[in-house]
């Protein structure tokens, strides 16, 4: 009896546990950039970061994974603390929709569920009908674990030491707290354990006033997950997860508080103890998340004064790419371009730097060029390291185009600081040399710094938020360039004729517009990238020019 109570309870939990997952990746492939695209416009409204974070933990299927997800974005800079704490709030209504599931009882339905979900998996022609196959998978399989796990602990139901134990346990709330606690600490689910409970109930061992304080324990206990994922963050992500546990344990005390209340609303809902115990799980997250809403800014100064620590100072470092994000790709893909545009940022910076030591003679403008040009060859190889590792992922069709455009943007950038350091170069030759240039040289040079300059802050904006119009810009400004430096070449030719102008200060003019025009060029691929078009299947720009052959002629010139 006990040997096959104890394989029908284990197998059940296994079984459960891995519906709960194939529920989840279906669901989060299905929807995986809706997820990206809601979060990415999540803001400061507390509100709409309780939205956000119910809608995605339905789809996820995991509070625990919402708050990993928001912990690294908060490691990560793409949210503040505020936003994270309604997304927070969020997340634990949402991840109740399990419960909820649960609760109809479909567990005749399995077989067949798993069945048709089989089919579309192993037979369904796109990867849409794949994914709701992994989906109804998972949905069949939950509910096959469900009713192994009842069927394993009925018997339990005959024997008078259990029963006991479980009197004990509804007569001692806070003994039921810890037991909750405990079990969703060591299985890192809060879905899981009410699962199990759900089974408990209906096999007859749990009633509804036992159910209850072992919920709420394990509200508490799922908050375990998120303080592990801030293990090695920095002090923003840590007080991320510790405002999940604040809020938990908050509600926790407010529910025990007012116990008879929550039972008697709960026991209103309905007479069927497993609809109870979901309707409880939605009910203490729901009212909780009314209570505190007001007292987001509270929170957060409370978890501020409870972790404290030296906060991080911003470096030319990485601080956007999580491992922790990888599971999500979607998400993993926007913090790579977020890295990207901080990487194009410091490329601005150096191209600012070395403009302005040209044009005032002055190497204290230079002074940190070097270290720049270091930050972003760093950058280049973390970067590309990370996209590596997403490709490593199960990904859809779109974020799969998404990967080769961005390791092209990512190295058309590092160029585009290669090509600084030779500008500086070239700026050091000049007051070395006390070389003079004439005014309409220097305007002439200036003209294309400032045109390159509102490319690359074009090139940010277009990267920042997958603006086509920016893009295009460049693309624009590049024809722009292009005659410019056709143009200046013959000036150039005329005042060489004339003596306006010293055969070296001559030598350093034309090297100087050479590197501005393949800046733009790189500015320009990147642009293409955003747009699309380094598709190897489309050949030409907007200007119906080739690109494939303008791509690999200014390989050549590099």
């Amino acid at each position: 009896m006990y040997k096959e109570l104890l394989f029908g309870l284990i197998g059940g939990l296994g079984l459960f546990i891995v519906g709960i997952k194939f529920m989840g990746d279906g669901l989060q492939k299905f929807a995986g950039n809706q997820i990206r695209k809601i979060l990415s416009k999540l803001t400061n409204n507390r509100f709409m970061g309780v939205a956000v974070g119910a809608l995605v933990t339905s789809i996820i299927q995991s509070s625990s994974a919402t708050t990993v997800i928001v912990v690294g974005f908060v490691n990560a800079g793409l949210m503040t603390l505020m936003q994270a704490i309604g997304v927070i709030f969020g997340a634990n209504i949402g991840t109740t929709i399990t419960a909820q599931i649960i609760a109809f009882n479909l567990t005749g339905y399995a077989l067949p569920i798993i069945a048709i979900g089989s089919g579309f998996y192993l037979f369904g022609k796109t990867t849409k009908q794949k994914n709701i196959g992994e989906f109804l998978f998972g949905f069949g399989i939950l509910f096959l674990g469900l009713n192994l796990m009842t069927l394993s602990v009925k018997p339990l139901g005959s024997s008078e030491l259990i029963k006991n134990a479980f009197v004990t346990l509804g007569q001692n709330p806070i003994l039921g707290v810890l037991v909750g606690l405990l079990v969703t600490a060591i299985v890192q689910s809060s879905s899981v354990t009410v699962g199990l409970t759900m089974a408990l109930a209906a096999a007859g061992l749990l009633n509804i006033y036992t159910a209850v304080p072992i919920v709420l324990g394990d509200n508490i206990g799922t908050t375990a997950t998120a303080w592990l994922a801030s293990l090695n963050t920095n002090i923003y992500a840590k007080r991320a997860a510790a405002s999940h546990t604040l809020f938990n344990v908050l509600g926790t005390i407010v529910a025990l508080i007012f116990l008879p209340l929550y039972m008697k609303l709960v026991l209103m809902t309905s007479g069927d103890t497993i609809r109870q115990i979901a309707n409880f799980h939605s009910m203490f997250n729901i009212i909780n998340t009314i209570l505190f809403i007001g007292f987001v800014p509270l929170f957060a100064k409370t978890v501020t004064w409870l972790i404290r620590g030296k906060e991080p100072f911003m470096s030319y470092g990485t601080s956007c790419l999580e491992k922790k994000l990888l599971a999500t790709p979607s998400i993993a893909i926007e913090s790579a371009k977020k890295e990207i545009v901080h990487m194009a940022k410091i490329v601005r910076k150096m191209l600012k730097d070395t403009k302005d030591a040209f044009m005032y003679n002055d190497k204290k403008y230079l002074a940190d060029v070097d270290s720049e040009e270091k930050a972003v060859d760093q950058l280049q190889a973390e970067i590309t390291d990370y996209l590596v590792m997403i490709t490593q992922q199960e990904l859809s069709e779109e974020e799969s185009s998404k990967i080769p455009a961005l390791l092209h943007a990512v190295n058309d950038i590092e160029r585009v600081g290669d090509h600084c350091m030779t500008l500086m170069e070239l700026a050091e030759r000049k007051i070395d040399n006390k070389l003079k240039f004439s005014k309409f040289a220097m305007n002439e040079i200036r003209s294309m710094y400032d045109d390159l300059d509102e490319m690359i802050k074009n090139v940010i904006t277009a990267l920042s938020a997958d603006n086509k119009k920016a893009a295009y810009k460049v693309l624009d400004i590049e024809d722009r360039m292009n005659k410019k430096t056709n143009r200046y070449r013959e000036n150039h030719l005329n005042r060489l004729k004339k003596g306006v102008c010293l055969h070296l200060s001559g030598v350093v003019f034309m090297d100087y517009i050479m590197n501005l025009e393949r800046m733009a060029d790189h500015a320009t691929n990147v642009a293409q990238a955003v747009l699309g078009k380094l598709s190897w299947n489309n050949n030409k720009d907007h200007h119906g020019y080739e690109k494939s052959a303008k791509i690999t002629s200014s390989r050549k010139k590099r």
